[in-house]
Order: C-alpha cells, then structure tokens, then sequence
C-alpha cells in the first residue's frame, strides 16, 4: 500500500475558558483522528489557529492535557493567531493535520460546535 501526504482541516468553536478550550479542541481532534482512521505514526504536525478573543488556554496545550484516547506527545503542534478579519466569525479554532495516508484515500475534514459556519459545505459529512 502506497502513502502520501495530506493536509486535513477542521474548525469548532470554544468559550473563552480553559475548559471549553480543552473540550472542544480535544473533541475535533478525536472525530479528526478516527474519522481518518489515524494512527500516531501518520502525523507529520499539527498546526492551529486561534481567534485573538480567544486567550484562556492555547489549543496545543489544550489536545496535550486533554487527550487521554491518543497520546500526541510525540506530534509536532504549533500554535498562531488567525488574523483579525472584519465579519469573520470570533472563537474560532482552526486545525490543520499534515499526515500521511494511503494514497487513495479520502481526507474527512471536521467542522463542529459552530465552526461549521466556516465550510457549510464540510459540515455533518
């Protein structure tokens, strides 16, 4: 079976808590990960943003002291701030996974908790 590389998105919404943080980041990247069928040596990184309203806790802290169903100690995370883009929709966090898949395979990305407002056309597939 041949691999290749992938970027796969996703986006939820969060409160501005460190709870909120940690749930909401823990339950995208857990839909993204099984939806995917992800194993940990598929990751290359992990990459997110993080709307300026948004400043109780940074997602990748967040997926590390949350995530107990998939140990992402040994992933590359990386955190930004999304630009301040008039309209656009505030607490947002965004993600995107570069990982390596069978090369016909189909990336699943996952939009949640009003991050589908972002890619309607992604969301609840």
């Amino acid at each position: 079976m041949s691999k290749r590389l992938f970027a796969i998105r996703g986006a939820t919404g969060a409160e501005n808590n460190a709870e909120s943080i940690r749930k909401n980041v823990c339950e995208m990247c857990l839909s993204l990960f099984k939806k995917n069928k992800l194993t940990q040596n598929d990751f290359v990184s992990i990459q997110f943003t993080i709307t300026d309203d948004l400043d109780a806790m940074n997602p990748a802290a967040a997926l590390r002291k949350g995530q107990s169903d998939f140990d992402v100690s040994s992933i590359p995370l990386f955190c930004s701030q999304e630009p301040k883009i008039k309209g656009s929709p505030e607490k947002m966090i965004r993600i995107m996974i570069t990982v390596y898949m069978d090369e016909k395979a189909t990336p699943a990305p996952v939009y949640i908790n009003g991050g589908e407002k972002l890619r309607p056309d992604f969301a609840n597939k």
